[in-house]
């Protein structure tokens, strides 16, 4: 492993205003912090005492530096895509969405409202897919809705409601 000074040796002055440039623009917090690592090593300071304002491993702040210097790119410090399992989509939102218009009671279930677990069974029988409510939950923070409970409001008022209240016939 180079030394600390050593690494602070091979930056130029043009790798420090691409890496301060590329700083000011970066939208992403790893790749934020990458590009802020690299830069402190660059200007002079020491491997380990950046690696600790990064709290991040020393061998990780290398090899940080390392894959910069490689090709001079800050675009090198970018995370590269992971494999994984990919998002199942047998739902699509639009079909999340329309189903949201419709009342519950109408699809022969016996609640007002939809709930995750409600939309979640639904759609593993109708839709043939089967997702966790929580999943379903971040699908629908994802369309824009918010969970709220419900307020339940009478739709005609009693007539005889300022009587109970133990007010006279003045409405």
């Amino acid at each position: 492993m180079a030394r600390s000074s050593a690494l602070h040796e091979q930056f130029t002055e043009t790798d420090r205003r691409r890496l301060a440039r590329a700083l000011e623009t970066t939208r992403d917090a790893r790749v934020y912090r990458r590009l802020a690592a690299v830069l402190a090593v660059a200007e002079g300071q020491a491997l380990r005492d950046v690696a600790q304002q990064a709290r991040s491993a020393r061998s990780s702040v290398h090899q940080w530096v390392e894959r910069y210097l490689a090709d001079r790119d800050p675009a090198a410090l970018v995370d590269a895509p992971r494999p994984g399992r990919p998002r199942r989509r047998a739902l699509t939102t639009r079909q999340l969405l329309r189903l949201l218009t419709r009342d519950p009671r109408s699809l022969g279930y016996q609640t007002t409202t939809w709930t995750a677990a409600l939309l979640a069974a639904y759609c593993a029988a109708h839709y043939h897919c089967r997702l966790h409510p929580r999943t379903m939950r971040r699908r629908l923070h994802e369309a824009g809705y918010r969970w709220k409970r419900p307020r339940y409001r009478f739709v005609h008022r009693a007539a005889n409601l300022p009587q109970k209240k133990g007010l006279s016939g003045v409405s």
